[in-house]
Protein backbone atom coordinates (compact mmCIF):
# COMPACT_ATOMS: atom_id res chain seq x y z
CA UNK A 1 0.00 0.00 0.00
CA UNK A 2 1.30 3.44 -0.96
CA UNK A 3 0.43 6.51 1.12
CA UNK A 4 0.28 9.90 -0.56
CA UNK A 5 0.24 13.02 1.59
CA UNK A 6 -1.56 15.52 -0.64
CA UNK A 7 -0.44 19.00 0.45
CA UNK A 8 -1.73 22.36 -0.69
CA UNK A 9 0.93 25.09 -0.71
CA UNK A 10 0.97 27.72 2.02
CA UNK A 11 -0.82 31.04 1.83
CA UNK A 12 0.09 33.81 -0.61
CA UNK A 13 -1.28 37.33 -0.86
CA UNK A 14 -3.58 36.22 -3.70
CA UNK A 15 -5.32 33.32 -1.93
CA UNK A 16 -9.06 33.97 -1.79
CA UNK A 17 -8.67 37.22 -3.77
CA UNK A 18 -7.52 36.44 -7.30
CA UNK A 19 -6.66 33.65 -9.74
CA UNK A 20 -2.88 33.16 -9.66
CA UNK A 21 -2.84 30.30 -12.14
CA UNK A 22 0.55 29.76 -13.75
CA UNK A 23 1.69 33.39 -13.54
CA UNK A 24 5.18 33.51 -11.99
CA UNK A 25 6.17 35.58 -9.00
CA UNK A 26 3.65 34.44 -6.40
CA UNK A 27 5.55 33.47 -3.25
CA UNK A 28 4.44 32.45 0.23
CA UNK A 29 3.62 35.40 2.45
CA UNK A 30 4.53 35.62 6.15
CA UNK A 31 1.50 33.61 7.22
CA UNK A 32 2.18 31.04 4.50
CA UNK A 33 5.79 30.58 5.59
CA UNK A 34 4.69 30.12 9.20
CA UNK A 35 2.00 27.58 8.39
CA UNK A 36 4.38 25.62 6.13
CA UNK A 37 6.98 25.47 8.91
CA UNK A 38 4.32 24.12 11.24
CA UNK A 39 3.27 21.58 8.60
CA UNK A 40 6.85 20.42 8.08
CA UNK A 41 7.15 19.85 11.80
CA UNK A 42 3.95 17.76 11.83
CA UNK A 43 5.28 15.60 8.99
CA UNK A 44 8.80 15.29 10.42
CA UNK A 45 8.15 11.94 12.11
CA UNK A 46 6.45 10.29 9.14
CA UNK A 47 8.35 7.88 6.86
CA UNK A 48 8.46 10.20 3.83
CA UNK A 49 10.56 8.75 1.00
CA UNK A 50 9.94 11.35 -1.72
CA UNK A 51 8.47 14.81 -2.25
CA UNK A 52 6.98 15.76 -5.61
CA UNK A 53 5.80 19.28 -6.32
CA UNK A 54 4.12 21.58 -8.78
CA UNK A 55 6.88 23.70 -10.38
CA UNK A 56 5.26 27.00 -9.31
CA UNK A 57 7.15 29.03 -6.71
CA UNK A 58 4.59 28.82 -3.91
CA UNK A 59 4.47 25.04 -4.19
CA UNK A 60 8.25 24.60 -4.45
CA UNK A 61 8.78 26.77 -1.37
CA UNK A 62 6.32 24.58 0.51
CA UNK A 63 7.95 21.37 -0.75
CA UNK A 64 11.45 22.49 0.21
CA UNK A 65 10.35 23.12 3.80
CA UNK A 66 8.64 19.72 4.03
CA UNK A 67 11.55 17.84 2.46
CA UNK A 68 14.31 19.40 4.58
CA UNK A 69 13.83 17.30 7.76
CA UNK A 70 13.88 14.14 5.63
CA UNK A 71 17.11 15.13 3.83
CA UNK A 72 15.55 14.67 0.40
CA UNK A 73 15.30 16.94 -2.64
CA UNK A 74 11.82 17.88 -3.90
CA UNK A 75 11.18 16.88 -7.50
CA UNK A 76 9.19 19.39 -9.61
CA UNK A 77 6.60 17.79 -11.89
CA UNK A 78 4.83 19.90 -14.50
CA UNK A 79 1.64 17.84 -14.44
CA UNK A 80 1.15 18.48 -10.73
CA UNK A 81 0.75 22.18 -11.46
CA UNK A 82 -2.19 24.50 -11.05
CA UNK A 83 -5.38 24.43 -13.12
CA UNK A 84 -4.72 26.28 -16.39
CA UNK A 85 -7.19 29.17 -16.10
CA UNK A 86 -6.42 30.83 -19.44
CA UNK A 87 -7.93 34.32 -19.70
CA UNK A 88 -8.96 34.24 -16.05
CA UNK A 89 -5.36 34.17 -14.77
CA UNK A 90 -4.38 37.28 -12.88
CA UNK A 91 -7.95 38.51 -12.48
CA UNK A 92 -9.49 39.26 -9.09
CA UNK A 93 -12.44 37.11 -8.04
CA UNK A 94 -14.77 40.10 -7.69
CA UNK A 95 -14.19 40.88 -11.37
CA UNK A 96 -14.75 37.27 -12.44
CA UNK A 97 -18.04 37.10 -10.54
CA UNK A 98 -19.59 39.31 -13.20
CA UNK A 99 -18.62 37.02 -16.10
CA UNK A 100 -21.04 34.46 -17.50
CA UNK A 101 -18.25 32.01 -18.38
CA UNK A 102 -16.98 32.07 -14.78
CA UNK A 103 -20.47 31.44 -13.41
CA UNK A 104 -20.95 28.53 -15.84
CA UNK A 105 -17.61 27.08 -14.78
CA UNK A 106 -18.59 27.07 -11.11
CA UNK A 107 -21.99 25.56 -11.88
CA UNK A 108 -20.78 22.96 -14.40
CA UNK A 109 -17.13 22.18 -13.63
CA UNK A 110 -17.14 18.90 -15.52
CA UNK A 111 -18.02 20.44 -18.88
CA UNK A 112 -16.91 24.09 -18.92
CA UNK A 113 -13.51 25.05 -20.33
CA UNK A 114 -11.68 28.08 -19.03
CA UNK A 115 -11.25 30.41 -22.04
CA UNK A 116 -7.82 29.56 -23.39
CA UNK A 117 -7.28 27.03 -20.58
CA UNK A 118 -8.30 23.60 -19.32
CA UNK A 119 -11.46 21.86 -18.30
CA UNK A 120 -11.46 20.61 -14.74
CA UNK A 121 -11.75 17.08 -16.12
CA UNK A 122 -8.42 17.56 -17.94
CA UNK A 123 -6.84 18.78 -14.73
CA UNK A 124 -8.23 15.80 -12.84
CA UNK A 125 -7.01 13.27 -15.39
CA UNK A 126 -3.44 14.62 -15.55
CA UNK A 127 -3.26 14.57 -11.76
CA UNK A 128 -4.63 11.02 -11.53
CA UNK A 129 -2.31 9.71 -14.24
CA UNK A 130 0.64 11.21 -12.38
CA UNK A 131 -0.40 9.68 -9.07
CA UNK A 132 -1.00 6.27 -10.63
CA UNK A 133 2.50 6.40 -12.11
CA UNK A 134 4.04 7.38 -8.77
CA UNK A 135 2.12 4.55 -7.09
CA UNK A 136 4.04 2.00 -9.16
CA UNK A 137 7.32 3.74 -8.27
CA UNK A 138 6.62 3.93 -4.52
CA UNK A 139 5.00 0.65 -3.60
CA UNK A 140 4.60 0.38 0.19
CA UNK A 141 6.17 3.80 0.71
CA UNK A 142 5.00 7.29 1.70
CA UNK A 143 5.35 10.24 -0.66
CA UNK A 144 4.33 13.89 -0.43
CA UNK A 145 2.56 15.60 -3.34
CA UNK A 146 2.54 19.42 -3.17
CA UNK A 147 0.01 21.07 -5.46
CA UNK A 148 -2.86 23.56 -5.49
CA UNK A 149 -6.43 23.80 -4.24
CA UNK A 150 -8.46 22.84 -7.30
CA UNK A 151 -6.16 20.08 -8.61
CA UNK A 152 -6.10 18.48 -5.15
CA UNK A 153 -9.87 18.85 -4.80
CA UNK A 154 -10.22 17.08 -8.15
CA UNK A 155 -8.03 14.20 -6.90
CA UNK A 156 -9.99 13.79 -3.68
CA UNK A 157 -13.27 13.95 -5.61
CA UNK A 158 -12.08 11.22 -7.99
CA UNK A 159 -11.15 8.75 -5.28
CA UNK A 160 -14.27 9.49 -3.23
CA UNK A 161 -16.53 9.15 -6.28
CA UNK A 162 -17.76 12.75 -6.05
CA UNK A 163 -18.78 14.40 -9.36
CA UNK A 164 -16.62 17.35 -10.36
CA UNK A 165 -19.73 19.51 -10.41
CA UNK A 166 -19.97 19.03 -6.62
CA UNK A 167 -16.29 19.52 -5.78
CA UNK A 168 -16.88 22.98 -4.33
CA UNK A 169 -18.79 21.38 -1.46
CA UNK A 170 -15.51 20.71 0.34
CA UNK A 171 -12.41 22.85 0.82
CA UNK A 172 -8.70 22.19 0.63
CA UNK A 173 -7.08 24.71 2.97
CA UNK A 174 -3.61 26.15 2.52
CA UNK A 175 -0.85 24.04 4.12
CA UNK A 176 -3.32 21.23 4.74
CA UNK A 177 -2.85 17.49 4.20
CA UNK A 178 -5.27 15.03 2.63
CA UNK A 179 -4.15 11.41 2.99
CA UNK A 180 -4.71 9.03 0.08
CA UNK A 181 -3.74 5.36 0.14
CA UNK A 182 -3.52 3.26 -3.04
CA UNK A 183 -3.25 -0.51 -3.13
CA UNK A 184 -4.08 -3.38 -5.47
CA UNK A 185 -7.47 -3.66 -3.76
CA UNK A 186 -8.33 -0.03 -4.51
CA UNK A 187 -8.07 3.37 -2.83
CA UNK A 188 -9.13 5.09 0.35
CA UNK A 189 -9.04 8.63 1.70
CA UNK A 190 -8.09 8.77 5.38
CA UNK A 191 -8.58 12.52 5.90
CA UNK A 192 -9.25 15.68 3.92
CA UNK A 193 -7.74 19.13 4.50
CA UNK A 194 -6.16 18.10 7.80
CA UNK A 195 -4.34 20.85 9.71
CA UNK A 196 -3.73 18.96 12.95
CA UNK A 197 -1.63 15.95 13.88
CA UNK A 198 -1.66 13.03 11.45
CA UNK A 199 -1.63 9.86 13.59
CA UNK A 200 1.17 7.46 12.77
CA UNK A 201 -1.11 4.46 13.20
CA UNK A 202 -2.85 5.26 9.92
CA UNK A 203 0.15 3.73 8.22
Amino acid sequence: MTTFLLVRHGETDAVGKSIMGWKPGWHLNAKGRAEVKALAERLRGLPVRAVYTSPLERAVETAVEIARPHAIEPQPVQKLGEFHAGEWEGKILAELDGRDDWRRFNQFRSGTRAPGGETMLETQMRMIRQLEGLWTRHRDETAVIVSHGDPLRAVVAYYLGIPLDLMLRFEILTASVSVLQLADWGARILCVSNKSEIPLEVY
